[in-house]
């Protein structure tokens, strides 16, 4: 455990450009990965699938957000769960943030 960064700072960690977003990963294990996006007015998180289990918390703005073949409106404080393996998506409404984590954690991120 002495490897492994429990805690982060507001503003640790480095923003990836994503075109209308960015991704930064706030703290990361090999079992479960935080993460924030920030959004853009109109930014879109293209539908996409992936096997991690994804919970997301509306922390600022409102996205539109897909699940499989469900779609709602989801505005701050909100929050939703995307299963394992299924299609999702969202857009931003307005500017916003989204914090996600991820388990097992996305390698792909880091």
């Amino acid at each position: 455990m002495a490897d492994e960064k429990l805690f982060a700072q507001p503003g640790e960690g480095s923003a990836i450009p994503l075109g209308t977003s960015t991704r930064r990963v706030i703290l990361s294990l090999p079992e479960l990965m935080l993460v924030e996006f920030s959004f853009e007015a109109g930014g879109i998180g293209a539908l996409h699938a992936h096997p991690h289990v994804q919970s997301s918390y509306v922390a600022e703005g409102e996205f539109e957000v897909t699940i499989g073949g469900a779609t709602e409106t989801i505005g701050a404080g909100g929050a939703y769960i995307v299963p394992s393996g299924v299609t999702h998506g969202v857009k931003a409404l307005t500017a916003g943030r989204l914090i996600d984590s991820f388990t097992p954690r996305r390698d792909d991120f880091l």
